[in-house]
């Protein structure tokens, strides 16, 4: 398929942009295979540039003259970036052949045909981010242990295809258990380590097992798991499932742990169904956006309405579950292995916000993108078939904003752990714009096995690539960051949750986050420098002391 085939209008003078907090502007519209862009003659004003794979809804507003005549009209295009532009055209028919050009180019599917298979990146490339985390690289602590191996059954995905090449795996168990167990669970997600604490204490993730009503059972994925607890303890299984969701897909051929074969394990269950339903995640994010551009409400029927869209609970319930399981690993030293239905969504949320907790280097920029790497692209989040749809458009199948809520629970960390972290919000903002839609591939696709199969690696630039550019780099540093060893606990009482103004509202109010940051900075450090100060006086006024009472020789 050629561009040229969707494009019906390439380029349309007289177009007034209506944007909120920016003068009106009368420009021309050009519209390439990935771009609409739109410029002034006035100087000035800067262009819009927006990715068509950035819009979400396009709504045509026909204008009406007397007698009923339809004369021009506008365009309301709503990004997923949550910006909303209004373009106004005064001819109905080129009106129209903007909207069917723009919905031909925004419905675009095939990866191969998105903007970061075009784009070249200006500057030297000094590392390349899709070889920067590797596996050996990410797990050379735990794989010093001699306890664990880096498996590669999955070498050519045959076994799990969502997986990676390579896997972290207990080094007493062989591939061909491997393999067996993955015929037992989920899309062939067998039981994988995620992280290991400084206690040694493990974190496992899988798929939901494929237990059904005639109550199948599975030794070698019994021995994975018993491999990982010590003598005379038990680990611990979380189920992020209501009973009744396990109940139903028990019925379909999963299903739970079995207690009488998983005899060494605490099998919970914990309630994360609002984040494994996609449509429902979905549609609890269209409604908090709904409610923060609602400018007619009021403040009290606005907090209720923010409230009953279902977001601020999936936040809480996120950090909450993650609080619960951290406390298995950090304080009693249990083995936790976590999984849902797919493990693909809740399942790979909770195993990234334990890390948060428990691991200081998720909290730096890099340990961030190490984390992301690790738990989200190479364990299958599949983010281009959940960030195909964003809060305005109609429901994509198996759309859903689960990468986004991870973000905003991050920023909860911030809100309560200002100076834990080396990176500011802006950096968390960055990532949400990306997931999206970029100039960059880190994001295509569903899986380590697609992109690669697609030449993601190859023909595209990683978005660390650019992030760890010293120039760019520097702009998502925190100036209060002062790091800390320590576990963090965030509280996840309903008071709380602070929602996150510096993205949902940004384009709706002005933002002054990182002026007031700066603030802090030239104060902390004023503090800092007073400090000092006391301290020097205080030797000075010690060494003066032993002085004056120093015995005398005479």
């Amino acid at each position: 398929m050629e561009f040229i085939e969707l494009i019906l209008i390439n380029k349309l003078d007289g177009v007034i942009l209506k944007y909120p907090h920016h003068d009106n502007v009368d420009g021309t519209v050009c519209i390439t295979g990935h771009h609409l862009i739109l410029s002034s003659r006035k100087e000035g004003v800067r262009e819009l540039w927006l990715l068509h794979k950035n819009i979400d809804s396009i709504e045509k507003k026909e204008t009406k003259v007397g007698g009923g005549i339809i004369q021009g009209g506008s365009l309301f295009l709503k990004c997923k970036d949550l910006r909303i532009f209004q373009l106004d055209i005064c001819s109905t028919t080129e009106l129209n052949l903007v909207a069917q050009t723009l919905e031909n180019l925004s419905s675009i599917q095939d990866p191969i045909l998105f903007y970061p298979f075009f784009y070249r990146h200006m500057h030297p490339i000094m590392e390349n981010g899709y070889t920067l985390y590797s596996v050996e690289g990410e797990f050379t602590k735990v794989l010093a242990t001699e306890e664990w191996r880096i498996s590669r059954v999955n070498q050519h995905y045959t076994v799990c295809p969502a997986y990676p090449k390579g896997v972290v795996v207990p080094k007493v168990i062989d591939d061909e258990t491997l393999a067996a167990a993955a015929t037992f669970r989920q899309g062939g997600r067998f039981p994988v380590l995620s992280y290991r604490h400084n206690n040694g204490a493990v974190l496992l993730r899988a798929g939901q097992p494929l237990y059904g009503p005639k109550h199948r059972r599975c030794r070698p994925d019994e021995a994975i798991l018993n491999t990982v607890v010590s003598a005379g303890m038990k680990g611990i299984i979380y189920d992020l499932r209501s009973s009744n969701a396990i109940l139903q897909q028990q019925n379909k051929g999963g299903g739970s742990e079995s207690a009488a074969n998983y005899s060494q394990w605490k099998i919970y269950n914990r309630s994360m169904d609002e984040v494994d339903n996609q449509q429902q995640l979905l549609e609890s994010f269209s409604k908090l956006i709904e409610a923060c551009v609602d400018r007619e409400i009021s403040s009290d029927k606005w907090l209720s309405k923010l409230e009953s869209s279902g977001w601020p609970e999936a936040v809480r319930n996120s950090l909450h579950t993650a609080c619960i399981i951290a406390q298995h690993i950090h304080q009693k030293a249990e083995p936790v292995l976590i999984h849902g239905t797919r493990g693909e969504d809740a399942t790979l949320l909770v195993c990234s916000l334990v890390q948060i907790i428990l691991n200081p280097d998720c909290r730096t920029i890099r340990g961030l993108q190490a984390l992301i790497e690790r738990d989200w692209l190479q364990a299958g989040h599949p983010f281009g078939t959940r960030l195909r749809s964003g809060p305005y458009s109609a429901s994509q199948a198996r759309s859903a904003p689960t990468f986004p809520l991870f973000l905003d629970c991050v920023r909860q960390f911030l809100e309560q752990f200002p100076c834990s972290f080396e990176y500011r919000q802006c950096f968390l903002v960055t990532l949400f714009e990306h997931a999206y839609s970029s100039q960059f591939g880190t994001f295509l696709c569903d899986s380590d096995q697609e992109r690669e199969t697609r030449g993601v690696y190859d023909q595209t630039t990683s978005i660390w690539s650019w992030i760890n550019q010293h120039d760019e780099l520097t702009t998502y540093i925190n100036p209060l960051y002062d790091p800390t060893p320590n576990v963090i606990w965030p509280s996840v009482a309903p008071m709380s949750y602070v929602i996150w103004e510096e993205l949902y509202l940004r384009w709706l109010a002005d933002q002054r986050t990182e002026e007031r940051e700066e603030q802090y900075k030239i104060i902390r450090t004023r503090e800092q420098h007073l400090r000092a100060q006391a301290l020097q006086l205080r030797r000075e006024l010690l060494d003066l002391a032993n002085q004056y009472y120093a015995p005398s020789n005479k």
